[in-house]
């Protein structure tokens, strides 16, 4: 073995070093997938997503699917250091086997977004080690299946550490129910990480706050009564209150404005966007040049 110093790249991914921070980018990788895509001089945008499709779509022939499946799948390693494009980059995917023009608009829309931010990443602050998560869904947003999507993410201190965004494998028959897969799903990546936690001698004393928007959720998570109307989601429910009776977890209300995981489930509006880009502590790096983008 040889020590090589100070880490500066490992994997594709670029670690700047400052006074408390480590910066992870990966503005080398992101480059060579636009070039993949001869997109490597196209005009940048703000927003990966849009709320509403144009009417119709470029019939160019060109369009190779091969190429589609090649750059969604690059693009999936580009979520390491970039949870902002974490949404788009899934529903990209779910479209490998068959893509159409609408699928290939949502590509080059999500590249022209990755044009203007190539600098951007997360950072690692020096910070508390208090574990908190946010929990979120999108009831039925998928308007062929309508199954709905979960997205959740977990913070260390002011520091993002693990993200998520997944179709449900099942529909959801309310908003509620919906909301409490996500839950579920997020105690288990929250049990995972407190375990790993307490293997790094971090332990973490007080039960891991989630924050969800919805509060029948919540209600129905600290009912001691089952309801039979809620006997579809039995193991969910279960599984969520022996956590909380045992003070691993505390679940807690906020505000749908407020809720940062809702940038895991469905399209949003520019400030909207940018907003919530924001509380994921996505950032240009401190020490590239800061670039304009285009609304």
């Amino acid at each position: 073995m040889k020590h090589l110093g100070p880490v500066h790249d490992f994997l594709g991914i670029k670690i700047t070093k400052t006074k408390d921070t480590y910066f992870l980018s990966q503005r080398q990788y992101a480059t060579a997938i636009l070039q993949q895509m001869n997109l490597a001089s196209c005009k940048p945008l703000a927003n990966p997503t849009c709320t509403k499709f144009p009417p119709s779509y470029s019939s160019d022939s060109s369009l190779d699917p091969q190429l589609y499946r090649r750059s969604t799948g690059s693009l999936q390693y580009l979520t390491l250091t970039r949870p902002d494009i974490a949404y788009s980059v899934n529903q990209l995917s779910q479209h490998l086997h068959d893509p159409q023009p609408q699928h290939f608009f949502m590509l080059k829309r999500l590249l022209r977004y990755i044009q203007g931010t190539l600098a951007f990443g997360i950072p690692i602050t020096k910070t508390n080690l208090h574990l908190k998560s946010f929990s979120d869904a999108d009831w039925a947003g998928d308007p062929d299946t309508r199954r709905s999507t979960s997205g959740y993410c977990s913070f260390l201190g002011d520091t993002i550490i693990s993200w998520t965004v997944t179709k449900q494998h099942t529909v959801a028959r309310s908003s509620t129910e919906s909301e409490y897969r996500a839950l579920a799903a997020l105690t288990t990546d929250i049990i995972w990480l407190r375990r790993l936690l307490s293997e790094f001698g971090i332990d973490q004393t007080e039960p891991t706050e989630i924050f969800c928007d919805n509060t029948s959720a919540i209600a129905l998570a600290n009912n001691p009564v089952f309801h039979a109307r809620t006997k579809h989601i039995e193991i969910d429910q279960k599984y969520v209150r022996e956590h909380l009776q045992q003070n691993n977890i505390r679940l807690l209300p906020i505000s749908t404005v407020d809720q940062t995981a809702d940038i895991f489930t469905k399209a949003l509006s520019t400030p909207r966007f940018l907003t919530l880009r924001n509380k994921l502590t996505v950032s240009a790096d401190p020490l590239a040049c800061g670039e304009i983008l285009s609304v």
